[in-house]
Order: structure tokens, then C-alpha cells, then sequence
């Protein structure tokens, strides 16, 4: 592969995504999402929606891309690589990608041409700020010394691994 700009690889590398997207969805795996992770200029990772076809409704085509990184390099971080999807990511892969610690989103069409063709994410975006208990899903606070004196051991847990 030549690439000569930062331009040129972006579209290859959303190409892909793009490819894998429309691949995966007229096989039947999922929906129209396709995600591809990259770290120096090497895929690390390929992912596309599988809802569907694993009765997973988290196996969002960035989320299987992340979980697929992580295992090949060994690492819950991707810091450094770029996350190529299909589309903008709902909060769920927004947050999956805040986590796994990828350094850049490129994405191709938006979440209004998504919730166009039936996926949107407005009512998520519009709970997540909302308090606990103003949330449509029914919630509950219930606090327990025993969830706080684990929280503790995890506090002074002298060999944890911080992330």
C-alpha cells in the first residue's frame, strides 16, 4: 500500500471499514457498521456488528474492533492507534473507546444518517447526563458496607493495576 498523505491513509483504512461494513451486513452477521483499528500504519484489529448474529447487543462493530486490539497486543490500552468507523460511534463504542484509550476517531457517515435509517442513539445521548433516578430505566441506590469495604481493598491493593 502508498499512501502519500495522512488523507490517503485515512481513506484507505475507512475504505476498509466501509468494505467490512456492507460485507458483514449482506451476509446477515449485523447491522450496516464496520470498524478498523490501526496503530502504525498496521491493522491491528477488524471488527463489524454482530448483534444479531451473537445475540450480543454490545458486539457494536467498535467494540468487537476494540476487544479484538486488546487481545492481539496484549493490552487494554490502544493508546496510539486510530479507531476507522463506518459511522459516528453511539455513546456505548464512544465510551469503549475513551476506555481502551484510543488516541483518534475517524468516522464516516454521522449519527443523523444513522437514526435515518432507523438507528438512533438520541435517547441515549439524551439520558446519560440525566441523574440516576431521572433516568427512563428504572434504578435504585442501594449502598452496602460490603460494596464499599471491596472498593477499600481495592483502594490499598498494593499490586493492582491502574487504569
Amino acid at each position: 500500500m502508498t499512501c502519500d498523505s495522512a488523507a490517503d491513509l485515512d481513506r484507505h483504512f475507512m475504505l476498509r471499514a466501509v468494505a467490512l461494513s456492507k460485507e458483514r451486513m449482506e451476509a446477515n452477521l449485523g447491522g450496516p457498521f464496520g470498524a478498523v483499528i490501526v496503530r502504525d500504519g498496521a491493522i491491528l484489529a477488524e471488527g463489524w456488528n454482530e448483534v444479531t448474529s451473537s445475540l450480543d447487543p454490545t458486539a457494536h462493530a467498535e467494540v468487537v474492533a476494540i476487544r479484538r486490539a486488546c487481545e492481539a497486543v496484549g493490552s487494554f490500552s490502544l493508546q496510539g492507534a486510530t479507531l476507522y468507523t463506518s459511522c459516528e460511534p453511539c455513546p456505548m463504542c464512544l465510551a469503549a473507546a475513551y476506555w481502551a484509550r484510543v488516541s483518534r476517531l475517524v468516522y464516516a457517515n454521522t449519527r443523523d444518517e444513522a437514526a435515518s435509517i432507523g438507528f438512533d442513539d438520541a435517547f441515549l445521548y439524551d439520558e446519560m447526563p440525566k441523574a440516576p433516578l431521572a433516568r427512563n430505566l428504572a434504578s435504585a441506590h442501594l449502598p452496602l458496607e460490603e460494596a464499599r469495604a471491596v472498593f477499600e481493598l481495592w483502594r490499598i491493593k498494593p499490586d493492582k493495576i491502574p487504569y
